[in-house]
């Protein structure tokens, strides 16, 4: 009997996508691969036919039993479990290897697995995943588009993204109402090179898209800085002071922090 999707799920059926996405990963010989939501496991048979191993993280209560019982193996091991709970960095380390990571996120919980990933990344080399098409246009996004915010800054100062390939409903079954697309990230965390300390500058970044109509100066000022450092700030970063934050690149951005940190005033 089918099983009936829940919890979103919509399942992969183009065989060229699925082959393109394990393809995606690279040599995968030698590594351990996570797949998030693996479902009727059509991506995780062609993984375990490459990779060294294959955690398959499944939160369905009846689809995980099934793919155990006819995946399950030394290779493959499949977790009933929710990805959010799932310890990245203890999986790394048993590996004694950053890990690959690969899937489909469910729609309505994709920002909160892609933070979890960026958490995690000290102990993940690269992921292959598929979103929405409106969210990876935002993960990718660059400097003054339309998509550019805080996404785009969070996922990329956690390491590159690259879009892959856009697939329609049709590839799905049951089909979704929305186009997705596979995008690959791959993990090389710039805090360090760009002399930020992580969490702070990340609440800076939420601070200046609070409100994308209002101006760089005036969501620091609604964010309590002091008039007198924000433009300080703007003036020895030579920021124009009625930029938007969705102008500004990592680096630009990386500066306004500094400078904003630096100032006594604030």
């Amino acid at each position: 009997m089918p099983h009936k999707p829940k919890l979103g799920q919509n399942f992969l059926r183009d065989q060229t996508a699925i082959r393109r996405i394990v393809a995606a990963l690279g040599d995968i010989s030698h590594q351990t691969v996570v797949e998030i939501g693996p479902g009727q496991g059509a991506i995780t048979g062609l993984l375990a036919s490459q990779a060294a191993r294959v955690i398959a993280l499944e939160l369905d209560r009846e689809l995980a039993p099934r793919l155990r019982a006819f995946l399950g193996s030394e290779k493959v091991t499949v977790f009933e479990q929710d990805v959010l709970q799932f310890d990245f960095s203890a999986a790394s380390a048993q590996a004694n290897q950053k890990l690959a990571i690969v899937g489909n996120l469910p729609y309505y919980i994709t920002s909160p697995i892609l933070l979890k990933l960026a958490q995690s990344a000290s102990g993940l080399d690269r992921a292959v995943l598929m979103v929405q098409r409106e969210v990876a246009d935002r993960i990718v996004a660059q400097p003054g588009s339309r998509d550019y915010g805080l996404l785009s800054v969070t996922v990329q100062m956690y390491g590159p993204v690259e879009r892959l390939f856009t697939l329609p409903p049709g590839a799905f079954s049951p089909p979704p109402d929305v186009h997705s697309t596979v995008f690959r990230w791959r993990f090389a965390p710039r805090f360090h090179e760009l002399g930020l300390e992580e969490n702070p500058f990340l609440q800076l970044a939420r601070q200046v898209f609070a409100q994308k109509r209002k101006t760089l100066a005036n969501n620091l000022r609604a964010a309590k800085y002091p008039g007198d450092a924000v433009a300080a700030a703007l003036t020895s970063t030579a920021i124009p002071p009625q930029s938007r934050a969705e102008e500004l690149s990592l680096e630009s951005l990386a500066h306004l922090f500094l400078a904003l940190k630096n100032d006594p005033a604030s």
